[in-house]
């Protein structure tokens, strides 16, 4: 048996007019996030550990913002495509540690809709995904309410 651990963090600041989007799943709020596809970063820091863990690049490397075609993308289709990769190469998740540093808007009513969405690509129970917010006490660019932070964990295996 094998196992790997992968580390992902994404950032992205607010911005007016565009949905907001955590973990594949639409939450209501005054404002999105910019990015080139729907700018989950919550999914994104999830696609940066999966890749790491099993010795790829990052996601801007797979789906680069000079793509049109990933234009406005939904991230869990970009999951998805990662997820192919992992497991095409004979790997299963055990567990993913993803926290979201926000201010805005709340997520925990969201959380087990998230931890859903996410285990139905990376085939697995959603106990499986732990999800996590917490606030940045008004300090730096999160408690100013300018952008998010994301980070992810995760543990692969294979036989």
């Amino acid at each position: 048996m094998e196992i790997r651990i992968g580390q992902g963090i994404d950032v992205h600041a607010f911005a007016e007019g565009r949905r907001c989007v955590r973990g594949g799943v639409e939450i209501p709020a005054e404002r999105g996030l910019l990015g080139h596809s729907d700018a989950d970063a919550l999914t994104h820091a999830v696609m940066d550990a999966v890749l790491g863990a099993i010795g790829q690049r990052d996601i801007g490397t797979l789906f680069p913002d000079t793509d049109q075609a990933f234009k406005d993308a939904d991230s869990i289709k970009l999951l998805a495509k990662v997820w192919e990769l992992a497991a095409a190469q004979g790997w299963r998740l055990v567990n993913a540690d993803v926290t979201l540093l926000a201010e805005v808007p709340k997520v925990k009513p969201h959380v087990e809709k998230m931890q859903a969405r996410l285990s139905s690509v990376l085939g697995c129970e959603p106990s499986r995904i732990a999800i996590k917010a917490t606030t940045a006490e008004r300090l730096g660019f999160v408690g100013r309410q300018e952008g998010v932070l994301a980070s992810a964990v995760v543990l692969l295996q294979r036989d």
